[in-house]
């Protein structure tokens, strides 16, 4: 009765020791943060990233790709796996507090040498030339939590498992980007592929002039020539913009999962219209919604965690271990109960001494690894504000880069449509028709080429501000 006592009051404190902890969390540090992005005056705390992303885009035909995509893209496909995978670990880690079990049953019998001296034993005692033994039992052991070693075991699976969500929110947001801007430069390849062919039907026209005027003698080969390879040229952007079409069909296919084809698409560059003022809202809100900060987050507290467990390995490991069952020399005797019972209960502490310094190093490692964390989480920081902050740069110089632009090929339009009143009339010479045709159609060309950057910064700025998850 006395060791019974004596064991329930070493497991009791043991549990009482079991709650201390030999390192405290450490604190993610606080980020400095602007007050405002680009010193651009806040109107909301959340902005354009607390829209859902199909009430930010607004063309439907967008909304399929998008929703394809976030569905069947393979790298998302993979992503849903990993998060199942940790999953698996963070509900195993529930059981690294409870005691394991074993069950074990054996039978043995041998026959050792007549001449030894087991075998002059057995042979004394038993009456034959062998021995046989039958064991049946259970053993139990646990490991007590001290250090806090299982504790920290199970925070850094919880954090991986939270981190594989943020990565696939993460790719979540990259896949919406990626889709929008890949839609976007379509758009824009149809806007210049009409203008490739209205410009084509305006050098035919040139053309013919030109050769009727060659055939009364009013012009030279020369500029017959001359409006050949301008024709010629305009009429060439036609196959490569087709071929750019394609590629960029098929290359929207691939990313929404499915095989290369064509795009359904019912409207056009010009359809597609943002609000005039987006607001990106407060710096401290981004970080909040952003996946890849919060990944680092977790980063934090996975490498606290580490830390722990590295600190605890160097601190003595308490274990309880019992067994018990039946034991017996021969299978008659084997349920002869309760003579064949056996029982034991143990305590053991298990203190490193000498392992070469390897524990001690591998604490410094996990503190130097911290400190790394704490870098990389700064420096997620950095970036996050730096890519809103080129995204509102690049939107607003390029709303006055589409403005001026748009102004210019209005001009050139009218100034196109002089000189063909002008030729016609035998005021202005074919070159000058050209070189406005010329200058109309390559303004025209950029004209798109500023929109699509437009609507691409408008979307780098959804998504570096943690939009699109919602």
């Amino acid at each position: 009765m006395k060791n019974y006592n004596r064991i329930i009051l070493m497991i009791g404190l043991l549990f009482m020791v079991a709650s201390c902890k030999i390192s405290a969390d450490i604190q993610a540090p606080k980020p400095e943060l602007p007050v405002s992005f680009n010193n651009v005056a806040v109107k909301d705390t959340a902005g354009i990233s607390a829209m859902p992303w199909k009430s930010f885009f607004p063309d439907e035909g967008l909304h399929v790709l998008i929703d394809s995509a976030l569905i069947k893209n393979f790298d998302m496909l993979i992503a849903l796996k990993n998060i199942e995978q940790a999953q698996q670990v963070v509900k195993q880690s529930k059981w690294n507090n409870v005691p394991s079990l074993d069950f074990n049953a054996t039978a043995s019998t041998s026959i050792p040498s007549k001449y030894s001296l087991n075998g002059l034993t057995t042979s004394q005692f038993f009456g034959s030339n062998h021995m046989e033994d039958y064991s049946i039992g259970a053993s139990l052991s646990w490991e007590a939590d001290i250090w806090g070693k299982i504790r920290n075991t199970n925070k850094a699976a919880l954090a991986a498992y939270l981190q594989s969500d943020e990565a696939r929110k993460t790719l979540q947001t990259d896949l919406i980007a990626r889709v929008s801007k890949g839609y976007f430069n379509l758009l824009m390849l149809d806007e210049q592929l009409r203008v490739a062919r209205y410009n084509t039907a305006l050098s035919d026209s040139t053309l013919r002039i030109v050769s009727v005027q060659y055939n009364t003698g009013q012009a030279t080969s020369l500029a017959v020539q001359q409006a050949q390879a301008q024709q010629l040229t305009v009429t060439g952007l036609i196959p490569q913009l087709e071929q750019e079409m394609a590629l960029q069909e098929n290359a929207l296919h691939i990313l929404t999962g499915q095989l290369p084809g064509s795009i359904n698409r019912h409207v056009i560059l010009s359809d597609i219209k943002f609000p005039d003022e987006l607001s990106a809202g407060v710096p401290s809100e981004m970080l909040r919604r952003r996946p890849d900060v919060r990944s680092r987050e977790l980063d934090l507290v996975i490498a606290d965690a580490k830390l722990g467990i590295s600190k605890a390995q160097m601190y003595p490991a308490l274990r309880i271990t019992a067994s018990g069952g039946a034991n017996a020399l021969k299978a008659s005797d084997w349920f002869n109960i309760p003579g064949s019972l056996f029982g034991v209960v143990r305590a053991g502490i298990l203190q490193p001494l000498l392992q070469h310094k390897e524990l001690s190093t591998q604490y410094k490692l996990a503190g130097i690894e911290r400190e790394k964390t704490v870098i990389l989480f700064r420096q997620t920081i950095s970036k996050a504000v730096g890519e809103v902050s080129d995204a509102m740069v690049r939107i607003g110089k390029l709303k006055q880069q589409y403005l001026i632009a748009a102004k210019r090929v209005a001009t050139l339009k009218q100034a196109t449509a002089n000189a063909g009143l002008l030729f016609q009339n035998g005021m202005a010479n074919y070159l000058e028709v050209i070189t406005a045709q010329k200058n109309v159609l390559q303004n025209e060309l950029d004209l798109a080429s500023i929109k699509r950057q437009e609507l691409s910064a408008i979307t780098d700025l959804y998504r570096s501000l943690g939009g699109g998850v919602n």
